[in-house]
């Protein structure tokens, strides 16, 4: 059982692209660097460190298939995979699917959600509709559309005798999830929302506590934090500060 055994800590990155997260290279550097800043969340759990890995990165350009969004080969998803093991890691592959729909982009992953350290993780910000491109307006998704990742998840957790499976969703407003009540509990499949505000940290608590009060059944809340973004206003939220949330965050994320 993950929870309420471990509080997950991890960082967020794309190869080549240090705009979006910490884990762009140097990955043995950055995992020693990560295991140092799980520790000072453990609050009397274990830490357990987490690399999300954005296996399909939304683009403003169609692609040769029109759907808005790059996808990372296997070549490059295994150095992570790699690296994780070797630190005793959960590796968490993101989605930003851009036009594409969602769970066929998840399906696609499935040699590698097969592994028993490897979770998932959905950003619908970036899923935008047929006509839409991502980062001009903010993507959606529903209720349904998560709990039917959730529900293909636990299916493979049962078909292939796999351990706990992590699968997080992020949001960053109110409106990029709708009837979240719909998304129900799964067998084998923990799931968390992760919060993603941006901002300085009265703008982050207000968000916090928006998306947090009526979470539903079984999801966990977590808590995402920006290196640049969040400190233009003041200094980045500290380990006791984020501990100190209600609900708990036991997942917090560094971008």
């Amino acid at each position: 059982m993950i929870f309420p055994k471990y509080q997950l800590v991890g960082y967020v990155g794309l190869p080549g692209s240090p705009a979006l997260g910490p884990l762009d290279k140097d990955l043995d550097a950055k995992a020693a660097k990560l295991e140092k800043l799980a520790q000072s969340y453990a609050g009397g759990r274990t830490p357990q460190p987490v690399m999300e890995l954005i296996a399909v990165v939304a683009r403003g350009s169609r692609g040769k298939d029109g759907m808005y969004r790059g996808r990372l080969d296997d070549s490059a998803i295994e150095p992570y995979l790699t690296v994780a093991r070797k630190h005793k890691m959960l590796l968490l592959l993101d989605i930003q699917p851009g036009r594409a729909k969602i769970l066929p982009e998840v399906k696609r992953l499935e040699r590698w959600l097969k592994e028993p350290d490897v979770g998932l993780a959905f950003d619908p910000e970036w899923a935008v509709g047929p006509s839409q491109v991502p980062g001009r307006v903010f993507g959606h998704t529903t209720g349904v559309e998560l709990d039917s990742i959730a529900a293909y998840l636990s299916g493979l957790v049962t078909a292939n005798d796999l351990p706990e499976k992590v699968f997080v969703f992020h949001q960053l407003s109110a409106r990029i999830v709708s009837n979240e009540k719909a998304l129900k509990p799964h067998p084998g499949v923990v799931t968390i929302k992760s919060v993603d505000g941006i901002g300085a940290r009265t703008d982050k608590l207000k968000t916090w506590t928006k998306l947090t009060t009526s979470l539903p059944p079984g999801v966990h809340a977590g808590f995402k934090l920006f290196y640049t973004e969040d400190t233009r206003h003041g200094p980045l939220m500290t380990p006791p500060q984020v501990l100190a949330l209600k609900p708990r965050p036991e997942l917090v994320i560094y971008e």
